[in-house]
């Protein structure tokens, strides 16, 4: 293992990669809620293309909203597949509810479901899971290592000692399409939380802040892969035009887009020396018009499909990223 901590660096901000070279390896996954099944269809493919689990790969997985779900099952040590079942057998029938209060009961009951009997303890690389403070209008960030902090390391608990389910359902809870969620810390402070697109509904410049300025990476040795959810007309479907006609729900679906955009920008501008592969394709086929309350499992697995095969485009490259140097030489 090689640390790139320097000689004063304490064993906290010290950091040791997976692999053999020394990388430190980053996934970053998007919002997009039911538009999570383009992200699978990708990472099925990286899987397949690897021949192991995702979490052997990757020393940090970040993800925000539908990309914390899956962020967080990768750093638990589900396969593809098994991620994928439980978005076929869950995401349509919650989306698939009109208000929001039922929306949040399903969502609730399901992050209980899976995450429930999970701790910290459990994770198998670290994690980082984006939300929002909704009085205090700013990110409140889940981390599994006291490691990731960029300060009041003393005070450190995994997730902030809340719950992986509610930390989860946090980083969901896209205002107003669901209710806020309220947590409670460790420390007995409770904190009321929104969706983590309102502030990073692309993670990646984060989990960049943490590898750099917590972890003492360099930049030059970071692999970072981002992926997102995709870019598809507005949907047509007669529920999501009624949705649209809700005060506020367009502008926080507009919100969370641009979000995305612009924190992809600035990556680029203020990390553009940080080898970076972003996959996340734009389609304008009326076919695909879709937003993130998609329950047509037909379509669903279409924007699955699709996320497959934008993987092609960029498949040299994340095997470069995810193969050791001293494997190459």
């Amino acid at each position: 293992m090689t640390s790139h901590a320097t000689d004063d660096d304490s064993v906290d901000g010290a950091f040791e990669s997976k692999l053999a070279d020394g990388k430190c390896r980053i996934l970053a996954l998007d919002g997009g809620g039911a538009k999570g099944f383009y992200t699978l269809g990708v990472l099925k493919q990286i899987e397949l293309m690897s021949g192991k689990h995702l979490h052997e790969h990757f020393d940090y997985v970040y993800g925000t909203s539908t990309g914390a779900i899956i962020a967080t099952l990768i750093a638990l040590g589900y396969s593809v597949d098994a991620i994928h079942d439980l978005y076929t057998e869950h995401v349509p029938t919650i989306m698939a509810r009109w208000f929001p209060k039922h929306k949040t009961i399903a969502l609730e009951t399901l992050a209980n479901q899976v995450f429930g009997c999970y701790t910290p303890s459990d994770f198998k690389t670290g994690i980082g899971v984006v939300a929002t403070k909704w009085m205090m209008e700013e990110p409140m960030i889940f981390k599994g290592s006291q490691a990731q902090l960029h300060g009041r390391k003393a005070s450190f608990q995994p997730f902030h000692g809340v719950p992986i389910a509610d930390a989860v359902q946090a980083s969901c809870s896209a205002y107003p399409f669901f209710h806020r969620k309220t947590v409670r810390k460790g420390n007995g402070d409770l904190v009321e939380l929104i969706d983590g697109g309102y502030c990073a509904n692309n993670p990646a410049l984060y989990a960049i802040a943490d590898a750099v300025a917590a972890l003492r990476v360099r930049e030059q040795d970071i692999r970072l892969i981002s992926i997102g959810v995709g870019l598809y007309p507005e949907s047509r479907r007669l529920v999501a035009r009624a949705i649209k006609k809700i005060p506020g729900v367009r502008l926080a679906q507009k919100t969370l887009e641009i979000n995305t955009q612009s924190m992809d920008q600035l990556r680029h501008i203020l990390f553009k020396d940080i080898p970076t592969v972003r996959i996340s394709k734009a389609f304008t086929s009326p076919a695909l018009a879709t937003d993130l309350t998609e329950h047509d499992l037909k379509k669903l697995n279409l924007l699955r499909q699709h996320g497959s095969d934008s993987f092609a485009e960029h498949e040299d490259t994340v095997k470069q990223f995810l193969t050791p140097a001293v494997a190459q030489t």
